[in-house]
């Protein structure tokens, strides 16, 4: 069934608002720029996102030059929430990023995959109870199941997100318009107020397809043609708290996330991986090729 690329997203900093582009390149570590800095919590440790930090989403960066091969994490001019501006060159910026968010961070470009402590997730506290901070990251309910862990590369399990990049668990995120038009129903239905708003899932790849519910569950294992590259859809995405948080004109909404585990597991979207790189545009379309 064909399915048109109707948007294409890139968020430079991890966590932070996201922009619009008309096409793009895909490298095996996705689309040049995105997730291309993020914040180090210096209080707990580890590279840390809007889980931890829910203040970014209201956050707007911008880059003052495009990546390239030379600089992949090019200066970045970020917007705070109370309008005030800070860029990655200013000495001051981890201290208006502590301040912004309460907690002291510092902001990092992308660091050579071979600094692997950079990347480490700090050991958890032996007094924390395990299911519930998967429950709290993953904003589950007691008689909710927990997302499959396992299903994650290894990597993610002992690294913050994958060494050399600050992405969760895979290059890109592909969603389809069908999905929120879906979920959207439903809780429409249900008599609430819940909208899903594709700023919430912060896709990389926004898809127009002919179909009822969630036709990307159906892609897991299969490989895309996508402009002149090829993906592999991997896993589903199992959705966090960061789908219930508000900012903007979107309000605080746990609802999100009951409506997505009764309908879909809890999962919204494909992640995919990059076998080909290459380019791609707006209005180009997705061709499953096995």
């Amino acid at each position: 069934m064909p399915a048109t690329i109707t948007d294409i997203f890139r968020y430079p900093v991890k966590s932070m608002k996201g922009h619009s582009l008309s096409s793009a390149i895909l490298t095996k570590k996705g689309i040049p720029g995105d997730r291309a800095w993020a914040l180090k919590d210096e209080e707990r440790g580890g590279i840390k996102g809007g889980k931890r930090f829910p203040q970014l989403l209201s956050m707007t960066p911008v880059f003052t030059s495009e990546p390239d091969e030379q600089n992949i994490s090019p200066t970045v001019s970020i917007t705070l929430q109370d309008g005030r501006v800070v860029s990655s060159a200013d000495p001051g910026v981890h201290a208006a990023l502590s301040k912004a968010v309460g907690s002291t961070v510092s902001l990092w470009p992308i660091l050579p995959e071979d600094q692997l402590e950079h990347y480490l997730r700090p050991p958890m506290d032996e007094n924390v109870n395990v299911e519930s901070y998967y429950r709290e990251i993953f904003a589950r309910n007691p008689e909710e199941p927990l997302p499959d862990i396992s299903l994650f590369p290894e990597d993610v399990l002992k690294y913050e997100s994958p060494p050399g990049s600050y992405f969760d668990a895979f290059p890109i995120l592909v969603m389809s318009k069908a999905s929120l038009i879906h979920l959207n129903a439903i809780a429409a239905a249900a008599g609430g107020e819940s909208k899903f708003d594709v700023r919430r899932f912060r896709p990389n790849i926004l898809l127009d397809i002919d179909a009822i519910g969630f036709p990307e569950n159906q892609w897991m294992g299969r490989r895309a043609k996508i402009g002149s590259a090829v993906i592999k859809f991997e896993i589903p995405c199992p959705r966090c708290v960061i789908t219930t948080h508000g900012f903007d004109d979107l309000p605080k909404d746990p609802k999100i996330m009951r409506h997505l585990v009764k309908e879909n597991g809890g999962n919204l979207g494909a992640y995919a991986s990059i076998e080909k790189p290459g380019s791609f545009a707006q209005g180009d379309v997705i061709e499953l090729m096995d």
